[in-house]
């Protein structure tokens, strides 16, 4: 499996006019960071699919660059080096996914950088293949240009306001050739006049459209530059001269707002990368404090936070305490008390105090650079919806065109049609043969809802997940940190010897267990700190017993604090001791025996408790028509009792990791089943079920590669929320898909009844893809649910 580098630190990128009908103008960055031979963090479910539209925007055919030239490297943000290219025709989604298509077979491609606003490419990629992706891009049609500096931001700025200020000047210069057209002496010289401005206007507004079009229609193919570029020419050819102009100047001025509002979607994610600030204060030798660069800051360094800040690094407080608003990175409501030794995340966000912590991870690996990686990588992943959208749209383009072509020849020797009426009808349904609206109404929507997830701190890594968690029909769950806090803590203790001074005896188990790092020995200490008020003297002598528990001597005298075993082998038991453990452990409780020379002092019950969440969370599957299956390595007993508290009635327990693999197989034979977990022993049940849920703040990082969902705070009310979001994700895909069916269905009819023209035609073309794309970002409100955590 590849490794990507995670872009976490690249500057946001600036907004791009497109709408050229591939699926992936709806990609949220217009700068990513998405590899070009697959789409991020590994799953066993197979390869990425790669979403590479089969519209051809091909750009200039002359070559700007030699094939076998050598260009200077470009330095990445994280220090990485790679080969950037400026791509002059580059200016839409489209292309980008032309240019990916290109490069999918150069293996030593790492990643591939767009910024399609600056039309510059940063390819990852040892120098030895530079001319092999020079090559391969330029084979597509596409001049590059060697870069050794990206494009700054007022450049990118000053060529914004250029194209705004061209497309204001097409769309005058087109209102002023219909106005000659109506309001004009039908004379030679009038008309020569009105023909010079709806000229100015086409070539104002759709220059690039008519290169790109030339170009797709001498390989013989057909998307929207093509169509355009025959339509308008068609109109012009025909005395539509007015018609030509509005239509191309509407093109360019619906492309442009389409584009406004894809942004949203785009900016829902780029806005992660400015939630960690650009500089920290950073302790020196000498004890000073000094503002530096994130980028350059070493790990094991100790920044320092002061209240209201964000966080610039991951890291482990070393001084101080406050409570940190953690809702940008794990979707918690409630600032998170913190305090030394406690883990801190970049982009959160400190309250009321200010601490001192220790970085431990740089900038391109902290969580939150991982769960901008993860989103980006989920892009290139296609949704189930979103292939058959893309298949159909190949087989709907060119069905019309050819509709078109039977117009404008069967019209006229057929039905007796006049030539100019059937190739003016024909030229109308080459606009409506437009599949924006239709290709683009899949993927702004499973963005958009991945940008939703994301937000409440659910990764989802691809629109397959996104979309495929509305069919589950069980979840299997762990119980050890996913249905329980997966920290063991003292919920039950008793003196057992009557007359005893109690306080005494609590001193002396406190005193042994605090010495012992065994999770029960540390939940007894940890929760007799509170009840033990007086010294017990030294502790000598101390010994661990492998499998047993522990010994030491206090004041000359021998204790042994362990389990039921060693209690037996001191031959110590009686009935009534044992019917006292049994009560305990039928509750899912671990029993601790204190014991001296003469017998059992006090019995201690450690449990790991269920989180709050996790009952509202299997209530909530269950309303959903899910079954939850609890799958654990625990005994039974305990298994049951867990699974009581939270409200699961299947479990299957005492099982090894290859168990709970089959337990999914076998549950798998009844429909689609997902599975939460946060181990190492969940790695392969996690990645044999339909969808594997990891728990992320406190889940492996072999469980988190596994999984198709990371559940960045752990709470598992997020599971039933991953599938309410998939299921509406579902309704809204349809929903515009019928949209944009339905208009073109209509207009078809009316351009066919000669009740239809070319510019009403954009207008239903434009408009269905401005509806579908409003609708898909309904979902950025969030995904809908009960979870407030």
């Amino acid at each position: 499996m590849k490794t990507f580098p995670i872009r976490s630190d690249a500057p946001p990128a600036a907004d791009t006019a497109c709408g050229c009908g591939s699926d992936a103008c709806a990609s949220p960055l217009a700068l990513t960071d998405t590899p070009a031979t697959s789409a991020g963090p590994g799953h066993a479910h197979g390869p990425a699919d790669h979403d590479h539209a089969d519209h051809d925007h091909a750009g200039h055919d002359h070559g700007g660059h030699p094939h076998g030239a050598a260009p200077a490297a470009a330095a990445f943000p994280d220090g990485a080096t790679g080969l950037r290219l400026r791509i002059p025709a580059m200016d839409c989604a489209a292309e980008e996914s032309q240019i990916r298509g290109a490069l999918d077979s150069v293996a030593a491609v790492q990643s591939l950088r767009f910024d399609l606003a600056a039309r510059t490419l940063l390819v990852d990629a040892p120098a030895a293949v530079w001319p092999e992706v020079v090559q391969k891009i330029e084979a597509k049609g596409f001049a590059t240009e060697a870069l050794a500096q990206p494009v700054s931001v007022a450049d990118i700025a000053r060529q914004q306001r250029r194209e705004m200020g061209r497309l204001g000047a097409a769309l005058v210069a087109a209102v002023a050739a219909e106005l000659l057209h109506f309001f004009t002496p039908e004379t030679l010289g009038w008309k020569i006049a009105g023909m010079a401005v709806a000229a100015l206007a086409i070539a104002l507004a759709g220059t690039s459209v008519f290169k790109k079009g030339l170009s797709a229609l001498r390989r013989g193919q057909l998307n929207i530059n093509a169509l355009m570029t025959v339509a308008v020419t068609g109109a012009f050819a025909i005395g539509q001269w007015p018609e030509a102009a509005m239509v191309m100047a509407l093109y360019s001025l619906a492309e442009l707002i389409e584009a406004r509002a894809v942004e949203r979607a785009r900016n829902a994610i780029k806005g992660l990368l400015d939630l960690a600030p650009a500089e920290a204060e950073v302790r020196q030798p000498d004890g000073s404090w000094q503002r530096q660069p994130v980028a350059g800051i070493a790990l094991g360094a100790t920044l320092r936070v002061k209240p209201g800040e964000r966080l610039p690094l991951d890291g482990r407080i070393t001084a101080g305490q406050s409570a940190v608003d953690q809702a940008p990175v794990t979707g918690e409501s409630v600032p998170v008390e913190k305090g030394p030794g406690d883990a801190v995340f970049a982009g959160t966000i400190n309250q009321n105090g200010s601490f001192e912590f220790a970085v431990t991870a740089p900038a391109s690996d902290t969580v939150l650079a991982r769960i901008i990686h993860a989103v980006e990588a989920a892009q290139g992943k296609r949704a189930p919806t979103q292939r058959i959208v893309d298949q159909f749209a190949n087989i709907y383009t060119p069905a019309v065109f050819a509709i078109a072509v039977a117009v404008a020849i069967g019209g006229p020797l057929l039905a007796g049609w006049a030539w100019g009426t059937a190739v003016y009808k024909a030229l109308v349904l080459l606009v409506i043969a437009c599949p924006c609206a239709l290709v683009i109404s899949t993927p702004v929507t499973v963005v958009s809802g991945l940008a939703a997830a994301a937000r409440r701190g659910i990764l989802i890594k691809g629109g397959v997940y996104l979309e495929e968690a509305r069919r589950l029909t069980q979840v299997a769950v762990d119980k050890t940190g996913t249905v329980t806090a997966g920290k063991p803590r003292l919920v039950a203790h008793e003196v057992l010897v009557e007359g005893a001074d109690a306080a005494a005896v609590r001193g002396i188990a406190h005193a042994i267990a605090a010495r012992s790092d065994h999770p029960v020995s540390m939940a007894i200490a940890q929760g007799l700190v509170e009840q033990t008020r007086q010294e017990t003297g030294a502790v000598d002598d101390f010994a661990a017993e492998v499998g047993r528990g522990v010994r030491a001597r206090i004041a000359g005298r021998g204790y042994a604090l362990g389990n039921h075993r060693w209690i037996e082998e001191r031959q110590q038991c009686s009935p009534a001791l044992e019917a006292r453990m049994r009560a305990q452990e039928a509750q899912g409780r671990t029993v601790t025996l204190l014991a001296d020379d003469s017998g059992v002092l006090a019995l201690f019950a450690v449990a790991d408790t269920i989180k709050p969440s996790s009952q509202a969370a299997i209530g909530e599957l269950q309303a959903l028509g899910i079954t939850p299956v609890m799958l654990t390595g625990d005994n039974a007993a305990t298994a049951q009792a867990i699974a009581a508290q939270a409200g699961i009635t299947a479990v299957r327990a005492n099982l090894l990791p290859q168990d709970k693999l089959e337990a999914i197989r076998t549950l798998s034979a009844q429909g689609p089943v997902g599975m939460v977990g946060d181990g190492i022993n969940d790695a392969p049940a996690l990645a044999a079920a339909s969808i594997g849920f990891a728990m992320g703040q406190a889940g492996t990082h072999t469980a988190v590669e596994a999984a198709s969902v990371v559940i960045m705070n752990d709470d598992l009310r997020r599971v039933p929320e991953t599938v309410r979001l998939s299921r509406r994700t579902h309704t809204v895909l349809w929903q515009n898909i019928t949209l944009a069916l339905g208009i073109k269905a209509v207009f078809l009819v009316l351009a066919l009844a000669d009740n239809a023209s070319m510019w009403m035609a954009v207008f239903a073309d434009m408009g269905a893809s401005l509806l579908v794309v409003f609708n898909g970002l309904r979902l950025l409100r969030g995904a809908p649910g009960k979870a407030t955590g």
